[in-house]
């Protein structure tokens, strides 16, 4: 090998390999320190664009569980006033009975009939009842005409979306008050069309208020159904997160442990680097021993 002086091929080669070595250290301590394993798109450019879809994918999965949860809350509303709703039709049917005894007479009667007369507009103030400013009963839906409990088109509904990409929706039922509504149930109780103030027209309420206590039962298994799919999607989106956040984990986040051994070769591979560089200096010199 020649003894020359204007190149010292060595050293250039122990710098290049320092440097190399000062890149690849600096970035297992930006790893570490950051907790990423991708700190700039060009760590890892496939990696980089695959968790920005999976970043938003669990943003908008987060946005759709508290739809859902609203959408709970919701039904949970409309069945706590159906619940009550049940209670006032309750009393009406123990009023009606007791309007049925033949020991009372038509003033004993007209009693029963003045708070018949206050729980029928309680009943209309309690069905009139909305949630944020959405009204959570319709008088739309044609169970009211048919005399059947409708779910199809002609009811009235909310639509849900049930997953991150809107692919999964479906409704949530405003109670059809038309269903409890016809001229033998509720309508009745809530118009002026039901007295107690006779002996027959107490007869006539109590059959009408059976009637509408277990058509208001339907309303309340309906609503609860839909509480049940809610909750088994609520529940499913949350699966669906931790599954995201997992996948995207694995994208960016950064192995503590095998970083940490890179971390240890890197620093060993810079102190023999620049150690190298300095004998690789000092080889020159050598030269001089010649010219003396």
């Amino acid at each position: 090998m020649s003894v020359v002086i204007n190149t010292n091929t060595a050293a250039s080669l122990a710098s290049y390999n320092l440097s190399s070595t000062n890149v690849n250290l600096q970035r297992s301590l930006n790893r570490l320190s950051s907790g990423s394993r991708i700190n700039s798109s060009a760590d890892d450019a496939g990696g980089t664009a695959v968790s920005m879809k999976l970043s938003a994918s669990i943003r908008r999965t987060e946005a759709t569980q508290a739809n859902v949860s609203n959408s709970i809350a919701f039904l949970q509303t409309q069945d706590g006033v159906l619940k009550n709703a049940d209670k006032v039709l309750s009393r009406i049917s123990e009023l009606a009975m007791m309007a049925t005894d033949v020991t009372k007479n038509d003033s004993d009667r007209g009693l029963y009939n003045t708070e018949l007369t206050q729980l029928k507009e309680q009943l209309g103030l309690m069905l009139s009842e909305k949630f944020n400013g959405i009204t959570m009963f319709s008088t739309g839906g044609a169970g009211g005409a048919t005399g059947t409990f409708d779910t199809g088109t002609d009811a009235e509904s909310l639509t849900v979306v049930a997953s991150h990409d809107g692919s999964q929706t479906f409704g949530i039922t405003l109670a059809d008050l038309n269903f409890i509504s016809s001229s033998n149930s509720i309508g009745a109780v809530a118009s002026d069309g039901m007295s107690l103030a006779t002996f027959a027209q107490s007869t006539t309420a109590v059959n009408t208020i059976q009637t509408a206590i277990e058509r208001l039962a339907t309303l309340r298994a309906h609503n609860g159904a839909e509480q049940s799919r809610l909750t088994f999607a609520a529940d499913m989106l949350s699966i669906n997160k931790i599954n995201l956040e997992s996948a995207n984990s694995r994208i960016v986040d950064v192995d503590v442990a095998a970083e940490s051994s890179q971390l240890a070769r890197f620093s060993i591979l810079q102190q023999a680097g620049t150690a190298m560089l300095s004998q690789a200096n000092m080889s020159t010199q050598s030269i001089l021993r010649l010219l003396q």
